[in-house]
């Protein structure tokens, strides 16, 4: 399902609206006594709130682009492959959870505790990988136990073309003890996925040429995809600037590719090594409130070494 599908997901839209009931996620919606609206917040919001006693915002740029300019009191704290605060290399698996124990070293580092309201501010890329990496950091950090996060739409581009003010200036930031055990219920391993095929519905949020296989990845060198896996690419996430696409829409590409919501039916995603995953990890779950969701983190990289993928 690239861009060029967007005309028959127009098409289904309204014969899925009264079916599918998404969260709104950028004019409020947040839960009562919350701090932030919903998981997707708008540059006009944010900066009304900024200074909103609790949030923090994150800047997930490399440590050049957040010197350049940033959000006021944003903290840096970039997503950089192959190793950093966010993701790590186990088993020669690319993008996985980083230890527990370094995680929260950073985040407290930072002035995150598990009661901050986290913001995550992205740039921008094509494909979309810096919006990906979003998405990664916002369940990494619903992993590590932080309540409430959310992702700015458009990231700083689209704050900065709005004309909302940045600086250079370095917060001053008081470190705090990030304490709790992870979460780790939406995040699976390579047994688990094997035992849900032919149960569970497998995701693959790939583009569609690598799913079909015309596309061989250099991490995944066989052509194809899991068994019983459905295509749903996470590029159609975002529009063409950057931002979320609205929330209805999204839900129909979900339904169409996932099916009608059953109570305890299981939804596995995946993709080539967990960047696209976690973005449909964090919209199915965090924006459009499916349940009983997770990300295949050793993604596709790892079932190619022991198992045959189909086309």
């Amino acid at each position: 399902m690239e861009r060029t599908a967007r005309t028959r997901i127009r098409d289904i839209l309204a014969r899925t609206r009264r079916l599918i009931h998404p969260v709104r996620v950028r004019k409020g919606g947040g839960q009562p006594g919350a701090r932030l609206p919903g998981a997707v917040v708008d540059s006009a919001w944010l900066d009304a709130h900024l200074d909103r006693k609790g949030i923090v915002v994150v800047d997930v740029r490399s440590a050049e682009e957040y010197a350049q300019g940033h959000l006021r009191n944003a903290v840096s704290l970039p997503f950089e492959m192959p190793v950093c605060a966010w993701t790590t290399t186990r088993d020669d698996l690319l993008m996985e959870l980083p230890d527990p124990a370094e995680l929260r070293a950073a985040l407290g580092e930072a002035g995150i505790t598990r009661e901050s309201s986290v913001v995550v501010v992205t740039g921008f890329g094509e494909p979309p990988f810096p919006q990906a990496n979003a998405t990664r950091v916002a369940m990494t950090l619903r992993w590590a136990g932080v309540g409430e996060v959310a992702v700015l739409d458009g990231g700083h581009p689209r704050w900065v073309a709005e004309g909302h003010p940045t600086t250079t200036e370095d917060p001053q930031v008081t470190p705090r003890e990030f304490t709790g055990d992870v979460d780790g219920s939406a995040f699976v391993d390579i047994d688990h996925v094997r035992q849900g095929i032919g149960t569970a519905v497998l995701v693959d949020a790939r583009d569609t040429a690598v799913y079909t296989g015309e596309v061989v990845e250099p991490w995944a060198q066989k052509p194809g995809h899991l068994p019983s896996a459905r295509s749903l690419p996470a590029p159609s996430i975002w529009n063409a600037d950057g931002t979320f696409v609205d929330p209805a829409e999204l839900a129909a590409m979900a339904a169409t590719a996932i099916g009608p919501r059953e109570e305890g039916r299981e939804v596995i995603v995946y993709c080539g090594v967990g960047g696209y995953g976690s973005a449909w990890l964090f919209v199915l779950t965090q924006v459009l409130g499916y349940r009983n969701v997770a990300l295949f983190d050793g993604a596709a990289q790892e079932w190619v070494r022991y198992h045959d993928v189909e086309r």
